[in-house]
């Protein structure tokens, strides 16, 4: 099993008195991926290179920036301005005044493995990627409204935010290959595993194994098999499940919600009525 990547994997800035965090996602469990929001103070330091790619996206400006040799390149950054720095390079920062910013460090592995292939982050330095932007919002959200259920979902956007930076913010652009689906022996025993750990936090790369593929390639040709995302698909049949008992059985709609994989009765109705546009008690009485 992978270990949690955690601040041992990032530049330290983190761990510095002048950075005040909000959350991040230790404890949560997440391999290849670390997320910490945050408000940080005015400073001017240089940290040695880290093990992980580092995305930090700006949450409010403008505020001036400047980094590299000298602190030479100065930027005046807005919200949703990106900063993007390679791993095993040392850094050099220089935060001209307050700022609340989302830190995403990503393992090297993962993005290799989501370019399939070898590939080098470029750093970049005060630009704007509207779907940067989201899924690094995506993943303080999670954070922000944990649920263990949402473990598969974690693992899909990291995979998306691997593919996204290689394929835009790299300096070695790989090319996309043509993606197949699941064979129908691959799709049977994924969806056996999915039904049969319905109710437990399912890692993207258990059913990876299972099709015999990379988390990768499992999430790309997944899609293409059934049209839609592995963690969505899951959903969808965690609320056919919760459906089925609230017509069937007399459970109480809380056991009904955890016995489906959702962590409690508020959790299903708030994603029942986002997915179905219903609520347990509406789909009991219905039944």
């Amino acid at each position: 099993m992978v270990a949690e990547l955690g601040l041992r994997e990032t530049h330290g800035i983190l761990g510095q008195p002048w950075v005040e965090p909000t959350r991040t996602s230790a404890g949560l469990g997440w391999p290849h991926l670390y997320l910490s929001t945050q408000r940080e103070l005015p400073y001017r330091a240089a940290f040695d290179g880290a093990a992980t790619h580092l995305v930090i996206l700006h949450l409010d400006g403008l505020v001036t920036v400047r980094r590299g040799k000298r602190f030479a390149d100065s930027r005046r950054i807005a919200a949703g301005g990106l900063f993007l720095h390679p791993a095993d390079r040392e850094l050099s920062v220089e935060l001209g005044g307050e700022l609340r910013t989302v830190h995403v460090y990503l393992s090297d592995a993962a993005l290799q493995e989501a370019a399939d292939g070898p590939v080098e982050l470029a750093e970049e330095f005060g630009g704007t990627d509207p779907l940067l932007e989201q899924l690094v919002l995506s993943l303080d959200e999670v954070v922000r409204n944990w649920e263990p259920s949402a473990r598969t979902y974690v693992d899909q956007l990291g995979c998306l935010l691997g593919a996204h930076l290689a394929r835009h913010h790299s300096t070695r652009r790989p090319a996309l290959p043509e993606v197949a689906g699941l064979a129908d022996r691959q799709l049977d025993e994924v969806q056996e595993l999915m039904r049969a750990r319905l109710r437990e936090p399912l890692p993207l790369a258990d059913l990876a194994a299972v099709a015999g593929l990379s988390v990768s390639q499992f999430a790309r040709r997944f899609k293409a098999r059934t049209g839609m995302p592995p963690h969505r698909y899951l959903v969808r049949l965690r609320l056919e499940q919760a459906c089925r008992l609230l017509r069937t059985s007399a459970q109480p709609i809380a056991e009904i919600a955890v016995a489906s994989g959702f962590s409690h009765q508020e959790h299903l109705t708030r994603v029942m009525r986002a997915r179905l546009g219903t609520t347990p008690a509406e789909v009991r009485r219905s039944g």
